[in-house]
């Protein structure tokens, strides 16, 4: 063993006692905020609620309480398609409120999930919660309206196309997923549809160095596919396309420039439709946030830009204002759920500023900027709330007040099968189980003569709600009088037969 070194003793590595920590990703924050989400609409508008009077269009036409009603030219039916699972099964409101919370709530998380991405955690987490946060996303979240999907559709649209511009490994070659969004919407709304569907075609071919011809053609073809049915319907029962589009048109009051901003503006107050909007501004605080929009945004793509994300929040801002122009500028009435699609879009951007501004203020150890920032979205968050209650409560006693006619209607003898003509005879018809037809205006189906002769065979009453007039239709009817209004009980079989 002469001549050998001696060996060194190993150098000892020290091991740390402090557990390694993992950045948590995207994920688990959307699930909290679609759990938040499905959690304020379980607890606050899924109870008591009964269907409003687009809902119970839509819902009759795959099950629920009634006859289907008259499917006016500009609805489409993929919110039909949509409750069809839960409204052929049961005419439960309850039982389709929660299935439409939870699908409203697992559809944020999808489409949120899909800029995963694109967008670093506290900037998308934040936009998810602006988005779910705002009372018009909580309000329509469970209820069998087009436009929360439409928006979310939109929301999906738009990250997939971004992803697909940007060269993303995992999108290349698939137009799948952009094209299945923009016809989810257009099955929806196809104005909708369309208005989503231009600024990412112009993307796809316009943007220097991104141009993707097959993109284009995916949107296109996905825009059509979600058109086609509404297509069809055109020329079953319409007379072409032509022709619905034209009789849409009348029904929306003609389309064509209409300065509706101010109405729009009105509405945020608590109006869920504002038509004729000619009532006074009587909450301003409530559309603070609205006004201070357009700036948001603007601070959030240039943020975004300096963080090397400049198309991404370019293209959600562009998108979600050609979602917009319509509503804005084009129809003239506002209900707040029209622009749902531009505020999921919006969202994006002034999440990137506000993530921006915090981030800054914390770099700069100003804890008095953290506060005051901290308490203006609490405080939007409570304007948000309230307005939301005040909506709910409206809901009730409307609903409530269907519900009253619709029973003292079912007291009268007037129970399926039997037929409902006249003033909101839409709802109450489908909360009493009648068919509902009108003999004039925007759902006429049926001509007077016929209505009195359907009274021969089923129970039929026409509505006058307050004081108004009876149409020529009720007379020689039986009148009962309501605290809000009339019935008219059309001659039935008895008086048909001592006419003869």
């Amino acid at each position: 063993m002469y001549g050998t070194r001696p060996t060194r003793p190993a150098q000892q590595v020290p091991v740390s006692t402090h557990p390694v920590r993992r950045a948590v990703g995207p994920l688990p924050w959307l699930a909290a905020v679609a759990v938040f989400f499905a959690a304020v609409q379980l607890a606050f508008v899924v109870p008591g609620s009964g269907p409003a009077w687009d809902e119970t269009v839509y819902v009759s036409q795959v099950g629920g309480n009634a006859p289907a009603a008259f499917f006016s030219a500009p609805r489409a039916r993929g919110i039909s398609y949509l409750v069809a699972p839960v409204a052929a099964l049961t005419a439960s409101t309850t039982a389709l409120r929660i299935y439409l919370a939870l699908m409203s709530a697992a559809a944020l998380f999808a489409a949120l999930r899909i800029w995963r991405t694109v967008l670093p955690t506290p900037v998308l987490v934040g936009a998810g919660a602006l988005f779910a946060g705002l009372w018009p996303t909580l309000f329509y979240g469970p209820a069998a309206m087009p436009n929360l999907w439409c928006a979310l559709g939109s929301l999906a649209a738009t990250g997939w196309a971004v992803r697909t511009l940007r060269g993303d490994p995992r999108r290349a070659g698939t137009t799948t997923g952009p094209a299945s969004a923009v016809a989810l919407v257009a099955l929806m709304r196809p104005a909708d549809g369309f208005w989503l569907a231009l600024p990412l075609m112009l993307a796809a071919v316009l943007v220097p160095g991104r141009r993707r011809p097959s993109l284009c053609a995916a949107l296109a073809g996905g825009l059509v596919a979600g058109c086609a049915p509404w297509i069809a319907e055109a020329y079953a029962h319409y007379g072409g396309l032509v022709a619905r589009l034209h009789r849409a048109g009348e029904i929306q009051g003609g389309l064509g420039w209409n300065f509706a901003v101010d109405d729009h503006l009105r509405a945020l107050a608590g109006r869920t439709l504002c038509r004729p909007c000619d009532i006074g501004w009587e909450s301003p605080a409530t559309a603070v946030w609205w006004a201070a929009l357009p700036l948001l945004t603007a601070g959030g793509i240039m943020a975004a830009r300096r963080a090397g994300r400049g198309l991404v929040a370019l293209l959600a801002a562009a998108t979600g204002i050609s979602t917009a122009v319509p509503y804005l500028f084009l129809v003239e009435y506002a209900a707040p759920r029209f622009l749902l699609p531009a505020y999921a879009l919006l969202a994006l951007p002034v999440a990137e500023y506000l993530t921006h501004v915090f981030a800054r203020t914390r770099r700069a150890r100003r804890p008095a900027g953290t506060v005051a920032l901290a308490l203006v979205l609490a405080a939007h968050l409570g304007v948000q709330l309230s307005v939301l209650s005040h909506v709910i409560r409206t809901s009730h006693a409307t609903g409530a007040r269907f519900a009253a006619v619709a029973g003292a209607l079912n007291g009268m003898g007037v129970r399926p099968p039997c037929v409902v003509s006249g003033d909101d005879a839409v709802p109450i018809a489908y909360y009493a189980g009648c068919a509902s037809r009108q003999t004039g205006g925007h759902d006429a189906s049926i001509t007077p003569g016929a209505l009195r002769d359907l009274a021969r065979r089923v129970p039929v009453a026409v509505l006058v709600t307050g004081g108004g007039a009876a149409p020529p239709v009720t007379r020689g009817s039986r009148v009962v009088t309501l605290p809000t209004g009339r019935i008219h009980l059309l001659p039935g079989p008895d008086a048909g037969r001592s006419r003869g």
